[in-house]
């Protein structure tokens, strides 16, 4: 792996932060690479519920007016589930949320379904300390294909498994809303991922129990999925690097579209505190307009953020030149 500055910004990691900073002790083990063990179970269940997705696509022009509004609603809740929570705020420790943000956060992150809290932040922590190796859960070297979806429907790689078994996780253990939703992961991702998108539209302006299946639950939670998948992918292989030249994620704005200001990639690598993940603020960015609003109403606090000065200097020293201001 190429050499990465990573120059400290205004803010400096105090006794405890969390590790989300590349190790550039690490070292993959010589030899041939262990074999790859598929995940029949995890194949099946995913085909299915593409399968199921793509039929719920057609049956959207049937779908009630009440039952598109769900439908996006539950869309933008459960990815700020995974934006503004689980990655933002648990992950990264990037703002300070109130015990009702957290709670409202934390069951959008059932309703997302893509692991609990806990196992999803110590899983990005790792991608972000051994980005591009063996030991990242997602290593956009292995391709597309892997880096989106593959990396679920295979044994971790051992190396995943041992330095996410070593990580400093104390923040997270001793996070009430963590470990609650940790130890009720599974009845309250029945409940809120496919119960309820399912059951409010049949109930409250009669929907089909068909349609409110297929659209706001499967369709939803296919859509969210792919959503943050392409942040692992297409954000790591397509797009720009104006701040660091030398790491493999880039300025996607496809990404940051559809991953609601995720896409900002390179700029998130290279400065993973900043709670913006961007230096443009709200702008293409409905996750830190969100948070955004959440310190505004007293809800949220703290949000770290890299001066001006120390973004245009890292760009000019590292950048692939393609940097702009706006």
């Amino acid at each position: 792996m190429p050499d990465r500055d990573i120059t400290s910004t205004v803010w400096h990691p105090e006794p405890g932060a969390v590790e989300d900073v590349f190790d550039h002790t690490y070292k993959e083990k010589e030899g041939p690479k262990p074999p790859i063990v598929i995940v029949w179970r995890n194949v099946i269940l995913m085909s299915l519920l593409h399968i199921g997705a793509l039929y719920g696509l057609l049956l959207l022009p049937s779908a009630r007016a009440l039952t598109w509004i769900w439908f996006f609603g539950c869309l933008l809740f459960s990815a700020l589930g995974i934006t503004a929570g689980a990655h933002r705020l648990w992950s990264h420790r990037s703002y300070k949320a109130s015990l009702p943000l957290q709670i409202f956060l934390a069951v959008g992150n059932s309703m997302a379904f893509q692991n609990d809290i806990y196992e999803w932040s110590r899983d990005h922590r790792v991608h972000h300390k051994y980005s591009e190796t063996d030991a990242d859960p997602h290593n956009a070297v292995r391709g597309f294909f892997f880096s989106h979806v593959g990396w679920l429907l295979v044994r971790k790689h051992p190396d995943v498994i041992e330095k996410g078994r070593k990580l400093e996780l104390s923040d997270l253990k001793a996070d009430k809303v963590v470990m609650f939703q940790r130890r009720f992961y599974k009845p309250s991702v029945l409940l809120m991922c496919f119960f309820v998108p399912t059951v409010v539209p049949w109930y409250f302006w009669g929907e089909s129990l068909w349609v409110a299946y297929f659209v706001p639950a499967l369709l939803r939670y296919a859509l969210v999925l792919n959503a943050t998948w392409l942040v692992n992918s297409a954000a790591h292989m397509w797009g720009n690097r104006p701040y660091d030249a030398k790491i493999n994620p880039r300025e996607n704005r496809f990404v940051t579209f559809s991953a609601i200001g995720e896409g900002f990639h390179n700029y998130h690598h290279t400065f993973p505190f900043d709670y913006a993940t961007s230096e443009f603020g709200c702008k293409l960015n409905l996750t830190t307009c969100f948070i955004d609003l959440m310190c505004f109403l007293g809800l949220a606090r703290e949000p770290k953020r890299v001066s001006r000065e120390a973004v245009l200097a890292r760009a000019q020293r590292t950048g692939d030149g393609s940097h702009w201001s706006g």
